[in-house]
C-alpha cells in the first residue's frame, strides 16, 4: 500500500479492510471514513524484547496502528517527508524518523553493535542516535521525516560514502557502516559541533541525507 505524498510535509495513506498501517502516536492530521487507531504497546512487530531492549536505552518511539477503511493523512512536527518503496529489501532507519509504515513490512531491531562491531556502539552514542536502530523487510512503502528534505546517493563496490552522522537518516541494501575519525572535518566542510567523526557507508545499496544537520 503506497503513500501519497500530498506536500513535502504530509503523506496520505489509502486504507481498505484488512490492511494496517503503523504510525508515530500524534502523527495523524486528519482522516475520512471508519478509522480506529489504536496504541501499540508492543512496539511494532519487534516483539518483547525489541521493546525491553529500546526502553533499557531509553530509545521507544511508541506507535499506533492504524486500521479500517478511509483515507488518513500523516505528518509531524511540519517536518519533510520521503516516501520510500521496499520491494522486498530491508531499509534501517532511525526510529524516530519513522512517521508512517505499511503493516506488510516486517519490524524489527537491530543492535548497533551487529554492524560494525564496538564501533557500532560507539557510532549510537558519540552521534546521538543511540545503541538500536528499526529494521524493515519486505514489500511496501515507508515515510520517513527530515529537516529539509532526503537526497539518496548511491554505495557501489569499492565506492563508499562519507556521511555526517547528524545529516544521516536512514540505508537499504548489503551496507556496512562504521564511524570514523575525521579530526578537522567538520571545521573544515561542516557545520558541525566539532565532534570530527563521519560516518562510512560500504557495500551496495542507497543512504537518505537530510539537507541539514538538525536533529528531529
Amino acid at each position: 500500500m503506497p503513500f501519497n505524498k500530498i506536500n513535502n510535509k504530509m503523506v496520505e495513506a489509502q486504507l481498505l479492510p484488512g490492511q494496517k498501517v503503523f504510525s508515530q502516536r500524534g502523527a495523524m492530521l486528519a482522516y475520512t471514513g471508519e478509522v480506529s487507531f489504536t496504541p501499540n504497546v508492543m512496539g511494532g512487530q519487534g516483539g518483547v524484547m525489541s521493546m525491553i531492549g529500546r526502553r533499557v536505552a531509553n530509545e521507544d518511539t511508541p506507535l499506533m496502528t492504524v486500521e479500517g477503511h478511509g483515507k488518513v493523512m500523516f505528518g509531524h512536527g511540519g517536518h519533510n517527508v520521503q516516501v520510500i518503496d521496499l520491494t522486498g529489501d530491508t531499509l534501517y532507519v532511525e526510529a524516530d524518523r519513522l512517521l508512517a509504515f505499511d503493516g506488510s513490512l516486517q519490524q524489527s531491531t537491530m543492535f548497533m553493535g551487529q554492524q560494525g562491531g564496538v564501533m557500532g556502539i560507539v557510532r549510537g552514542q558519540v552521534t546521538g542516535q543511540g545503541l538500536f536502530t528499526t529494521k524493515l523487510d519486505g514489500h511496501g512503502s515507508v515515510a520517513v521525516m527530515a529537516h529539509g528534505g532526503v537526497f539518496e546517493l548511491p554505495i557501489g563496490p569499492g565506492q563508499p560514502v562519507h556521511v555526517d552522522p547528524q545529516a544521516y537518516v536512514a540505508h537499504r541494501g548489503q551496507v556496512t557502516n562504521k564511524l570514523s575519525s575525521a579530526l578537522g572535518w567538520r571545521d573544515m566542510v561542516g557545520r558541525g559541533s566539532g565532534e570530527a567523526f563521519q560516518l562510512e557507508l560500504s557495500g551496495h545499496g542507497v543512504v537518505y541525507v537530510q539537507a541539514s544537520e538538525e536533529k528531529l
